[in-house]
């Protein structure tokens, strides 16, 4: 399953920022990449049960306004907002923490869309200190790599064989350069460059499973 990491890791741009919800500050992760298929095709791949699994994970629930959803072993929540083909809004749950998901598609011509995912988080200070933008940031960099691949139609792409890449140096290499790249966003937005980086190396470590 030959991955082009380079032009992956800068496919996609990032920035961080930060806001008030809820009367508390919350840390705001934003990624965005460009796709080469319309925009009613990628609403579909993105909101579509049965699609979903083939580039991200098995997903249950009532994918309506309104409903919930849950993805096997990972993050659940509810739709709270959703405009086909434009945009849709969930919460995010996960260890018993909720933050915010917005996605936005936008046309660019030739048969191009846009996909913005902003992510939303009340983060306590301590674990955005130890591991900064990355810690959600590469995870989410690798669901945007999924979804590329499964869009590019080729049929050796699957949950399995990337899941079996990710392991494999390559998938490390991707996992390190990801979180290498949340960092410089981070430093970006203003956080001290030796910091950004040391965060970073935890990162790194964890998604590396060499975090001792």
């Amino acid at each position: 399953m030959p991955i082009d990491v380079i032009r992956q890791i800068g496919a996609i741009t990032r920035a961080i920022s930060s806001r008030e919800v809820e009367g508390q500050l919350a840390r705001v992760l934003k990624a965005s990449r460009v796709y080469d298929t319309d925009r009613a095709d990628l609403w579909d791949a993105l909101t579509n049960i049965e699609r979903i699994p083939r580039w991200f994970l098995p997903v249950s629930g009532d994918l309506r306004l309104g409903g919930h959803y849950q993805f096997e072993g990972n993050a659940g929540g509810e739709i709270v907002a959703c405009d086909p083909p434009e945009q849709f809004k969930v919460t995010w749950g996960m260890h018993g923490q909720v933050s915010w998901l917005n996605i936005s598609l936008a046309e660019q011509g030739d048969g191009r869309t846009m996909l913005r995912l902003e992510h939303i988080a009340h983060v306590p200070d301590e674990m955005w200190n130890q591991y900064g933008p990355g810690a959600v940031g590469v995870g989410w960099d690798g669901g945007l790599l999924g979804l590329d691949l499964y869009l590019s139609g080729d049929s050796s792409v699957t949950p399995e064989t990337a899941a079996e890449w990710m392991t494999g140096e390559e998938g490390k290499d991707f996992n390190r350069q990801s979180s290498e790249a949340w960092a410089q966003a981070a430093i970006t937005a203003g956080t001290d460059p030796d910091a950004a980086r040391a965060a970073a190396a935890n990162t790194t470590a964890f998604y590396l499973g060499e975090e001792g």
